[in-house]
């Protein structure tokens, strides 16, 4: 298959959810200050606001991921993204700190779904030739999303936090490009055994088959168990892929929350440090240009290590910076790796799994991630609270990096492989 206009049109359909998936999650971060003063909430009590579309996402997505392999990718996502939109709206008229809360935890598992389902329903769509880089350039999505939610917080944070969040919620209508520009995983259509299916959506991605050319895979009228994720051959890698998507989150997700805050420990100023972390995002995305440009030469695995690397001497480097522009050049090198490691990390991480569980053993990694996205911002607050001095705090979160470096020693290369 040669890499054509219908997908382009998919990668700029995948890519704004992405956008707007990495939105939601920091939409209300950078007006956490807002928050705290219109419900009279400390710090901890913000990491839990910050953190609860996680806690919604982490049951979501184990949820969602087994009904996009027996129903589709397409449809969960469609469904995904409407449920999120009418919840993120809600958001904005919470009352008090609980009804935000639940909320906050609604919309996250309702966006739970197209989440879960993005990366792996880009990858079924990709010519194996491109389909690495492809999906490492999906992952720019995020430090977009990332500027949104800052974009959004300088245009509309003076009238509010509630505006912010009716902002996120407007988004959710580019599910209408979502429905005309996507179709369904051919990968799932041919497992499924809907042979005539298949056919029109690979004559649609400009790779047509004739009547008296078979479509030789082996038909799976029923979706795969989640269960085969924890039996063999699978159960090591699975176990693999828990550790690191755990760890990894934990030493992006804990800083990035709580970046604002510690950089205000540093000396600057709120608007000096919101502008800090527009940097940082923008720095973000040649980590993620040079990753999509070596994966291909050098594989998932060897680069994947090189930019976890490459991370762990960003958060020692920014644990003990020394003055302003140390300060600047360890963040921008973690910024750097930390996210470029990111993008070849989606890509590997949805490569694992057979067709009949690739969206299950997606969610599994998701939720993986999400509960260090739950957790991380409520321990690090908790440390800020007890005032644990800046250069134990990061380098605590950095530890972290540590971990996902030695757990993905084991993994084995995907590269060039066509998926299961």
């Amino acid at each position: 298959m040669r890499f054509g206009s219908a997908h382009v049109k998919i990668a700029i359909a995948l890519f704004v959810v992405f956008v707007i998936e990495s939105w939601e999650q920091l939409a209300l971060v950078y007006v956490s200050g807002d928050i705290a003063e219109s419900f009279g909430i400390d710090a901890v009590q913000i990491g839990w606001v910050l953190s609860a579309v996680a806690i919604g996402m982490i049951p979501g997505a184990l949820i969602w991921g087994p009904l996009a392999d027996r129903f589709g990718r397409k449809p969960i996502s469609v469904v995904s993204l409407i449920a999120y939109g009418v919840v993120a709206a809600l958001v904005a008229f919470a009352p008090n700190y609980e009804t935000l809360f639940a909320l906050r935890v609604v919309s996250g598992f309702a966006l739970a779904g197209a989440y879960t389902v993005t990366f792996p329903y880009f990858l079924e769509l990709m010519p194996t030739g491109v389909r690495g880089r492809a999906t490492v350039l999906l992952s720019i999505g995020w430090p977009i999303g990332t500027l949104a939610a800052l974009g959004a917080t300088v245009a509309f944070g003076d009238l509010g936090w509630q505006v912010v969040a009716l902002a996120s919620a407007v988004a959710c209508v580019w599910v209408f490009v979502l429905m005309a520009w996507v179709p369904e995983s051919p990968y799932y259509l041919v497992r499924r055994g809907r042979d005539a299916d298949a056919r029109a959506v690979l004559a649609k991605l400009g790779t047509p088959v004739e009547g008296h050319v078979e479509i030789v895979a082996e038909a799976e009228p029923k979706s795969g168990s989640p269960l085969e994720l924890i039996r063999k051959p699978l159960l090591v890698r699975t176990l693999l892929m828990l550790v690191i998507n755990f760890a990894f989150n934990w030493g992006y997700w804990g800083l990035q929350v709580w970046l604002p805050t510690l950089l205000q420990e540093r000396g600057l100023s709120l608007d000096a440090s919101l502008g800090f972390v527009a940097i940082s995002a923008l720095i973000m995305i040649p980590g993620y240009l040079v990753a999509a440009w070596l994966t291909k030469r050098f594989g998932r695995k060897k680069l994947f290590l090189a930019f976890v690397l490459g991370s762990i001497a960003g958060g020692v480097l920014f644990a003990y910076s020394w003055d302003l522009p140390s300060l600047y050049a360890a963040n921008f090198l973690l910024s750097f790796f930390i996210l470029g490691g990111w993008g070849i990390w989606n890509t590997w991480n949805g490569e694992f799994y057979p067709t009949r569980v690739r969206a299950a053993g997606f969610s599994w990694a998701t939720s993986a991630q999400l509960l260090a996205n739950a957790i991380a911002p409520s321990v690090v607050g908790a440390l800020l609270v007890g005032s644990v001095e800046f250069t134990v705090t990061v380098l605590f979160i950095t530890a972290f990096l540590v971990v996902t470096f030695l757990a993905a020693l084991p993994l084995p290369e995907t590269e060039g492989k066509p998926l299961d």
